[in-house]
């Protein structure tokens, strides 16, 4: 039977259990998330035995060869004696500011104890006192001395719910990360750029579109923000100033009900995508949000040309806590996710 050994302790894994799992069914308190390898949260660092291919994908080489590995994607077959994250890798910070930008999503601003590298688009796990974590996509820009996240608040949501409710500012939290390769890469500026996501999927391309533009892109650049009603719409007017200040930079909200007003499409967001957007060959897309949506729109924009190298989807995966703990939504993963 395969069994794991955590600070002098073994635990037995279950036929197909993860050490994640394993680890949470035997009491230990392991900062976790998303449970699909996507978020990271859940890394731990192997000290002896051999550590499952499958339970590496993702991870820089740099983590790699120092015995990372994700703990809900590691199926060990034998003895495997682990460590958690560590200090390392993880940065301490405090909320500077919270703001509400709709009724139902929150900007959250923390400020980084120590310098904090990353990429406008790529996301952070965040890791509360009690060691609950969830994963945020960066909606800042790296020179500013604050990190952005939006959290939309969810029924039953731990974090969210925490945020919105009780956190203030000067209380801290920890950072773990950055991951994710859902970013700007300067080059090509003529070339036409497509981003759309939906709910808190709009925070990565929020960040995306300001880093474009102040590298200086100068071809085309569409923003298509997708919600279910006008009020899941929020960032609608810093948009639309945007788009006064650059003529290359199209927004295009949209919402699947209500009625029809100024600015504001009503129809299916990939509907949307396709009227303004016919022939995307040659173009570089961003989709962030629900997953679904992300799914079918890569797949429909690639077979309208656009090639899968230049695709960068971010699908945002819904956290999967034990069931009397309620059901969270990562605010980069969507409003139907992460």
């Amino acid at each position: 039977m395969a069994r794991v050994k955590l600070e002098g302790q073994w635990y037995g894994l279950d036929e197909g259990e993860s050490v994640l799992d394993g680890l949470l069914r035997g009491g230990v308190r392991v900062p976790h998330s998303c449970r699909a390898g996507a978020c990271q949260s859940c890394l731990m660092r192997a000290e002896r035995g051999e550590v499952p291919t499958k339970a590496q994908v993702g991870l820089k080489e740099t983590l790699k060869a120092r015995g990372y590995f994700l703990s809900c994607a590691c199926h060990p077959e034998g003895e495997l004696e682990v460590a958690g994250a560590g200090s390392e890798l993880r940065v301490s910070a405090r909320i500077a500011a919270l703001e509400r930008l709709s009724d139902s999503v929150l900007c959250v601003r923390l400020r980084p104890e120590k310098p904090f590298e990353y990429r406008a688009g790529q996301y952070v796990s965040l890791i509360r006192a009690d060691g609950l974590a969830r994963s945020y996509s960066l909606a800042s820009q790296p020179h500013e001395d604050t990190l952005e996240l939006h959290v939309r608040r969810t029924a039953g949501g731990r974090m969210s719910g925490w945020l919105f409710n009780e956190a203030r500012p000067g209380d801290a939290l920890e950072l773990q990360g950055p991951a994710g390769e859902c970013f700007y890469v300067p080059g090509r500026p003529e070339q036409p750029l497509l981003l759309a996501g939906t709910g808190t999927g709009l925070a990565p391309l929020y960040g995306i579109l300001q880093d474009a533009l102040s590298h200086g892109h100068t071809g085309p650049i569409w923003l298509f923000h997708g919600a279910l009603e006008p009020s899941g719409l929020y960032l609608v007017e810093e948009l639309r100033a945007l788009q006064s200040c650059y003529s290359q930079f199209q927004y295009r909200p949209c919402v699947l009900k209500g009625q029809e007003r100024v600015g504001v499409t009503v129809g299916a967001l990939d509907a949307v995508i396709k009227e303004s957007c016919p022939r995307p060959a040659g173009w570089r897309a961003w989709l962030c949000g629900d997953p679904s949506l992300v799914l079918s729109l890569r797949k429909k924009l690639f077979l309208a040309g656009l090639s899968l190298k230049d695709l960068h989807a971010d699908a945002f995966l819904p956290s999967t806590p034990p069931p009397q703990e309620g059901v969270e939504v990562s605010g980069r993963a969507s409003d139907a996710s992460r």
